[in-house]
């Protein structure tokens, strides 16, 4: 993606009435005739009291490190509107019963209190915070203690164009939105929900009313998003963003494992390449961010190395969970209840007894990676909203954001710039096109998809390469022994060291027979859990990816093309899967499509089982292939 039309792009839509301040705190552009004045700043009398009366910081929010704890992080809520795959367990998690969490009156004492003992800033975490009904209060509420200079929120984002104007009139200074792709139907796989249009009003509406700089989270994981990389950062040039990656962190549940974390070094280079201008600003006491900018953006690019390069020595938070336990370390799994506590009638002495008691146990810094990876922690929805993703992703390919436009199904290919404009200009964000459709005698619109999309593509199945029929090319020569077998009749895998690289291709196809229920619902896009087709396909292309993973004896090929289609045969009420599989090498890929093909006929199965058990998948198959010592061969 070039960042010279982006850079244009970004300047026409955002030639706005926003603008910011160096502090941070939003600031909005007056209409003619009115005077200019903050939206959320702190009285300068209230800042010249705060200088003025500054008390020694409190001991018992200070560690035997020395370091002071100034920054509060309460959870209001377990609950979250999305399913994320890679912030809850695989097998779900247990909710706290609502009389064991903090209510309102308790979580706005424990905020006096530690805002009294020296915490100048709070970020309201989840679960999803505003989904909580009183959030707006709690915010206001907050906002009336002396002392707290921001007030912070972490969101997935989806509530927030909504209740944003409401929270900056109650006090909120600061927010942060968790996003991890710009590739809509990559969103919808990844949360099991819609709503990748609501996240992008919201970070819309947030630079709309003056905030400066947006925080938007991106976790980065192999295999999922790290291609995304100069995507996010190309947004920063005309947009008013803190676009922050994260390494992937383990948490119980998630699945942790080494190899899926790509670090803030890797993730460096990689954008070095296309910005080799990218300066590193000066770090911010207690920032977790290591922050840098390209000259001439607007916004600019954080990395949280909390997992190759921790930041404990300089750590000033401390976080409360929904249940009011007081966790000291993020990574740790001691916790304190202070909510019994509270409950118990303890005085404020004794509530400061056993916060200081807890922060004077706070260790040096973390385990490290591979030893919390083995520790038994909360899973993160029930610390707080922070993506954290499983060891297994999600089946989703590498896509960019520029292929994410030909995904939902656009006629013509259109540029980021052009999509950009339309998602951002005067706030106004289009719903996502429905997958390419034609209609049937009956009336019911027939849906097809295919992992890549052209102007000219076949209206019959979107794909720019036509089918052509399977015509027979010859005998195919074959062997009279198994070659995956040695001499003493061993498993062996193939040498092919030897073997010259051709093009090769190779081409599967499966068939799912879902019957008239589900085949209904795929075609109309009803089922519960999201688009059937999309999640197949991008299913099909990442299993194309990790054959050799899966089958023992596969050598790993560098794929240089996958492409999935799917086309709804209503004679049969069934789905007709093709993959095709495209590399240079001295080995085949026929694995690669037939497992491209089967397990994007198990993802159909998998997504309308709840339907109905009578789906059975046939006909998996390959039609053809192409290149290598043996010739051609098609199916007739």
């Amino acid at each position: 993606m070039a960042a010279q039309p982006v850079s244009r792009m970004l300047r026409r839509v955002l030639r706005s009435s926003v603008r910011s301040c160096s502090s941070g705190a939003p600031v909005t552009q007056p209409h003619p005739g009115e005077p200019s004045q903050p939206a959320v700043e702190v009285p300068s009398g209230r800042r010249r009291f705060l200088r003025e009366h500054a008390a020694p910081f409190s001991a018992f929010l200070t560690d035997s490190f020395g370091r002071r704890h100034s920054y509060l992080r309460i959870s209001l809520t377990e609950k979250c509107n999305l399913r994320c795959q890679y912030c809850m367990p695989e097998d779900g998690v247990p909710l706290t019963p609502k009389a064991d969490l903090l209510t309102t009156e308790e979580i706005l004492t424990l905020a006096r209190l530690f805002v009294k003992e020296g915490v100048d800033k709070i970020r309201l975490t989840g679960g999803e915070p505003l989904i909580r009904p009183d959030v707006v209060d709690i915010v206001a509420q907050l906002h009336q203690l002396e002392g707290l200079r921001t007030i912070g929120i972490t969101t997935n984002g989806i509530s927030l164009a909504r209740l944003l104007p409401q929270l900056q009139k109650a006090g909120l200074s600061a927010i942060n939105i968790s996003l991890d792709t710009l590739v809509p139907a990559k969103f919808e796989f990844i949360v099991r929900r819609k709503g990748f249009r609501k996240v992008m009003e919201g970070i819309h509406k947030a630079i709309e009313l003056g905030y400066s700089p947006v925080k938007v989270n991106c976790v980065v994981m192999r295999g999922l998003n790290e291609d995304e990389l100069p995507d996010f950062v190309a947004l920063t040039e005309g947009l008013p963003l803190d676009v922050r990656f994260i390494e992937y962190m383990p948490f119980d549940g998630n699945k942790w494992n080494f190899r899926k974390m790509v670090s803030y070094k890797e993730m460096l280079d990689t954008l070095r390449q296309q910005w080799p201008e990218l300066e590193k600003l000066p770090e911010e006491e207690s920032s977790t961010a290591k922050a840098f900018k390209i000259p001439g953006f607007r916004g600019r690019v954080s990395f949280i190395t909390s997992m190759s390069e921790h930041f404990c020595g300089t750590c000033n938070r401390l976080r409360i969970t929904a249940d009011g336990n007081l966790k000291v370390c993020l990574f740790g799994n001691s916790e304190v209840s202070l909510r019994d506590h509270l409950r118990a009638g303890a005085s404020e002495e004794e509530l400061l007894s056993v916060i200081g008691a807890a922060v004077g146990r706070k260790k040096r810094q973390h385990a490290g990676m591979f030893s919390i990876s083995q520790m038994k922690n909360r899973p993160m929805i029930l610390i707080e909203l922070f993506l954290m993703c499983q060891d297994s992703p999600p089946a989703i390919p590498s896509i960019s954001f520029r292929d994410s436009l030909h995904v939902q199904g656009l006629r013509h290919r259109v540029s980021f710039s052009s999509q950009m404009v339309t998602l951002w200009k005067g706030g106004r964000l289009p719903q996502i096109p429905l997958l390419a459709q034609r209609w049937l005698g009956s009336g019911l619109p027939q849906r097809h998809y295919g992992s890549h999309l052209d102007s000219d593509a076949n209206p019959k199945c979107l794909s720019p390469e036509p089918w052509a029929p399977a015509t027979p090319s010859g005998p195919l020569p074959t062997s009279d022994q198994l070659t995956h077998v040695d001499r003493e009749g061993q498993a062996a895998m193939v040498d092919v060291g030897g073997k010259p690289d051709t093009e090769r291709v190779a081409v599967a196809s499966a068939v799912v027979l879902l019957g008239p229920v589900a085949y209904k619902l795929v075609q109309e896009n009803q089922l519960k859990k999201g688009d059937a087709l999309v999640v197949a396909q991008l299913a099909g292309v990442q299993a194309a990816k990790l054959t050799s993973q899966l089958i023992p004896l596969c050598h790993h090929v560098a794929l240089s093309h996958v492409q999935v289609q799917l086309e709804l045969d209503s004679t049969r009420h069934a789905v007709v899967v093709r993959a095709s599989c495209r590399a240079r090498g001295p080995t085949g890929v026929e694995m690669e499509a037939l497992t491209s093909a089967a397990v994007a006929a198990l993802t159909l199965y998998d997504m309308c089982k709840a339907v109905s058990r009578d789906i059975m998948l046939a006909e998996i198959k390959l039609v053809s292939k192409t290149g290598g010592q043996r010739g051609d061969f098609h199916r007739t």
